[in-house]
């Protein structure tokens, strides 16, 4: 099994085993990489893409879920997650340890599960489009249904536009 499929497959198996077989794994030809990539892809509004991003805090990996049209206020991650330190884990340290390459970075399937914030803007929206573990793999999920199967907390962790 390739890189690619072993991802995709780890993203499966973590669907599966919190009851969302039921949720389907789309491929496509054209790259997910960026959130105007995806929006392309899916055929969604940049608001409807999820952006996974893992931080450490504290050196501890967490997720940090946001919509696509915006951007982390790492402060308030900080304040979230009751830490002192915080840094955006660098992607080769990524797809080492957990196997997914940025661009394709899930919100689950990982060895064990990681703590993880979800921005409340996401549920704005009755469906977000994820990545699933490649930058060719993503699925759509209802964000209650994704602070459910990551056991995330809803807080307000996006930067706010700066008012002139």
């Amino acid at each position: 099994m390739d890189e690619e499929q072993e991802a995709i497959g780890k993203v499966r198996a973590a669907l599966d085993a919190n009851d969302c077989s039921d949720i389907k794994i789309k491929i496509t030809e054209e790259t997910i990489f960026t959130v105007e990539d995806a929006t392309k892809a899916v055929g969604a509004t940049a608001g409807e893409i999820l952006k996974s991003l893992i931080f450490l805090i504290d050196g501890e990996p967490v997720l940090v879920l946001m919509s696509g049209v915006n951007r982390v206020n790492e402060k308030a991650v900080l304040r979230a997650a009751g830490g002192k330190k915080i840094k955006m884990a660098a992607p080769d340290d990524v797809a080492a340890r957990f196997g997914f390459k940025v661009g394709g970075v899930p919100p689950i399937g990982y060895p064990t599960r990681l703590r993880a914030f979800l921005d409340e803007e996401l549920f704005l929206y009755p469906i977000v489009w994820s990545a699933a573990g490649t930058d060719h793999a993503f699925f759509p999920i209802a964000p209650g249904r994704l602070l459910a199967i990551t056991d995330g907390v809803k807080t307000a962790i996006r930067r706010l536009p700066k008012v002139e």
